[in-house]
């Protein structure tokens, strides 16, 4: 396999030395050149070919957001991680470049000496999304084809919706709450992987957008319908039942698949507290994050669904659950929102029929 070459684009010298070290210490990675700002890097992508380009947001002149939207329209398919500063002004430039194509991001090590932003740790974060964005296509078995795991109970009602989703998952999620009515029946409660800033910004960003209340989840609050709730960044989010209502917890134990909101942990949580009542989406996002808790509510009889391979910007969390049997179904993004109210809709109308 030939090495992933990577243009690294930044307007500090000092930063393009430092990501430089940080990604030739692994062997499958190539440094194939660097540029000091966009008009450079335009120059420099056909002249070195890179497979990935890593690109600072905030440069003189053509900046960061200026120079992927040049990028996106000479090479639509070419990689670009954002590099930013974990900064209010850093995040929304971040969600900004995401939703003008970005393929992900990385935020760049704290001054502050934190853990979670140490040089090594965002070498490791860097690293494995190059490769994971970088990584050669396998054919796919197509959806009609899959193996799925057969419902374990007759289906009942819908009564919450949860969603896991990271690498592509803010474009996802912008495409997809939009797309529901204003009296959705039951609540929708999310994990992003994002840090805390970005969560927040994300959560109000989507509120503009879609017809749902849209929040960072909080201690104690309580569940409605019509109401989203997304994780709030370095902390766990849970769903628990409390008399006749179900209540976020929010709690910083342990990460889980390296991550922290972890999908799993909402997932379980939802399976212990709703029971069969539970349709959960996995939207795209790289890794294995979700394959766990999703068996946890097909155990208890609930729904898995999935993002489908080609609409997916990483199809490692939807994948590793079809590959796991794990889901009911695939969709592609554009037809999920519509399957999901069609189904909450029908469930709930025949489980109302059925009662006495």
């Amino acid at each position: 396999m030939q090495p992933v070459r990577v243009l690294i684009v930044d307007d500090s010298a000092v930063t393009r030395k430092v990501v430089s070290h940080l990604l030739v210490s692994d062997p499958e990675i190539v440094v194939a050149g660097t540029a000091a700002d966009g008009v450079e890097a335009l120059a420099r992508i056909p002249e070195v070919k890179p497979d990935l380009v890593t690109l600072d947001i905030e440069m003189p002149g053509m900046d960061g957001l200026d120079t992927l939207v040049a990028i996106r329209k000479l090479h639509p398919k070419l990689p670009v991680i954002m590099f930013s500063a974990l900064t209010e002004r850093g995040a929304t430039a971040t969600l900004n470049a995401l939703a003008r194509g970005a393929s992900d991001y990385v935020t760049k090590p704290s001054a502050g000496g934190s853990s979670e932003f140490s040089p090594e740790r965002v070498r490791e974060e860097l690293i494995r999304k190059i490769k994971s964005l970088c990584a050669a296509r396998v054919p796919r078995p197509q959806p009609g084809a899959l193996p799925v795991l057969a419902p374990s109970q007759p289906q009942g009602r819908i009564d919450v919706v949860a969603i896991g989703t990271s690498t592509g998952g803010p474009n996802a999620l912008t495409a997809l709450l939009p797309q529901f009515p204003a009296d959705f029946p039951v609540p929708i409660v999310i994990v992003q992987h994002m840090p805390a800033l970005f969560t927040r910004l994300l959560a109000d960003r989507l509120n503009v957008l879609t017809r749902l209340q849209v929040h960072e989840g909080k201690e104690g609050q309580k569940l409605q319908p019509g109401e989203v709730w997304i994780a709030p960044g370095d902390f766990h989010m849970t769903v628990a039942r409390k008399g006749i209502d179900f209540v976020l917890g929010i709690n910083q134990n342990p990460q889980e698949n390296s991550c922290r909101p972890a999908v799993d942990v909402l997932f379980r949580s939802v399976a212990q507290s709703y029971g069969a009542n539970v349709l959960a989406v996995v939207l795209t996002g790289m890794g294995a994050d979700g394959t766990r808790g999703s068996e946890a509510i097909r155990k208890a009889g609930g729904d898995v669904m999935v993002q489908d391979e080609a609409s997916s910007v990483v199809w490692g969390m939807p994948g590793n659950i079809v590959a796991a049997r794990l889901t009911d179904s695939i969709y592609p993004l554009d037809s999920i929102a519509p399957e999901v109210v069609r189904r909450v809709a029908m469930r709930r109308s025949l489980a109302g029929a059925a009662r006495p």
